[in-house]
């Protein structure tokens, strides 16, 4: 492992070179990898995992059929590579648990009895285990429980493969019944394509994740876009302008500053008056969501947000639900301005390569 410096800190991680794709193959030669779920993030890894050599089956239930014919479509041959769950678990030697959170609960007893002793049991979020009261997932202790979570939406775990970048990944051993589980967690992590991975355990892992995506990933960044742009509306500015200085702004520009070289260097880069507005106003933003934090964070580490989510899942018109929820925020104003906004963009055009432009993308890759 490197140990990296992180603002004071130091953490071990392993790298690309300390655990190279070679390593990662030769110690998953004889496995049988049978990814469970085509939905999220089982595409991707297991797209990945196939390109870059792994022997990889999919296990997809037939009565979701936007899934399977995704399946079938991106190359995997039903009674070859693609096949029931049930099945797809029998034949895995590391069955990975990629459906949602929700659905693990109720496919868990086919999972279960598929597993033999030495297999390995893979999550790529600890909500299972770690709220095994709620979710009834307890593995038998005779396979290895083993985690690898990308830092991405599956959509973003294969976008940053086929660019060659990678997604950062957690990993976390849970159980070690035949004293592989490290390695073969590791393998598992190069082979979807890890930047690099740090450690974790599936406890800290569900605790940030759940708190991440309710926090500043998703719901607090919604909710402040929101707020903003309503502020804006009613004090006369146009859909165009209120949305631009919300969100286009944000992610056109912004947010890719902080992205090369972090939230100082973005700063730098932009007005004095711009600067001293954020400088000023950031603590005020920081010491009136702090609370809802705290609240949130205590919220997640109850099971309170793991019993929410199971609950809703429960409902037979689920989907339903969420489709309306999903089409109110699509319908509103501020997402109609956005549509609008982003067919009126500049269509990228195909930049030509000149020997100026070689050297400057040689020397940035050096």
């Amino acid at each position: 492992m490197a140990r990296i410096d992180f603002g004071g800190t130091k953490e071990e991680v392993v790298m690309r070179k300390e655990f190279p794709l070679a390593k990662a193959k030769r110690a998953l030669k004889n496995e049988t990898i049978a990814v469970i779920g085509y939905g999220v993030q089982g595409p991707a890894q297991a797209l990945n995992l196939k390109d870059n050599g792994f022997n990889v089956i999919i296990g997809q239930s037939k009565a979701f059929k936007s899934d399977w014919n995704r399946a079938r479509k991106d190359g995997w041959v039903p009674g070859k590579t693609l096949f029931d769950i049930e099945e797809a678990a029998q034949r895995g030697t590391i069955v990975k648990l990629l459906v949602s959170d929700a659905a693990q609960r109720a496919i868990w007893p086919v999972i279960k009895r598929n597993l033999n002793p030495g297999d390995a049991l893979y999550f790529s979020h600890g909500f299972s285990i770690v709220y095994k009261d709620q979710t009834k997932v307890i593995p038998p202790p005779d396979v290895d429980v083993i985690m690898v979570a990308p830092k991405g939406s599956g959509t973003s775990v294969r976008r940053n493969f086929l660019a060659g970048s990678g997604i950062n990944s957690s990993y976390a051993v849970f159980q070690d019944a035949t004293g592989r589980a490290e390695e073969r967690c590791l393998a598992l992590g190069i082979g979807v394509g890890s930047g690099y991975l740090f450690p974790t355990t599936f406890e800290q892992e569900v605790y940030s994740d759940l708190t991440g995506e309710r926090g500043v990933l998703m719901g607090a960044l919604a909710g402040l876009m929101e707020a903003q742009y309503d502020v804006l509306r009613r004090n006369g500015h146009s859909p165009s302008e209120a949305f631009n200085e919300t969100v286009e702004e944000l992610t056109q520009s912004l947010i890719r500053l902080v992205d090369e070289n972090g939230m100082d260097w973005m700063y730098a880069n932009c007005s004095m008056t711009a600067q001293r507005g954020a400088l000023d106003w950031k603590p005020k933003f920081k010491k009136a969501t702090l609370p809802v934090f705290k609240e949130l964070y205590q919220s997640v580490k109850s099971g309170k947000e793991t019993k929410r989510v199971l609950n809703v899942a429960k409902k037979k018109n689920y989907r339903e639900l969420l489709t309306k929820e999903l089409e109110t925020i699509g319908n509103s104003e501020m997402w109609q301005a956005g549509k609008a906004v982003r067919q009126l963009r500049p269509k990228q055009k195909a930049r030509t390569v000149t020997k100026a432009t070689k050297g400057v993308a040689g020397r940035a890759k050096n």
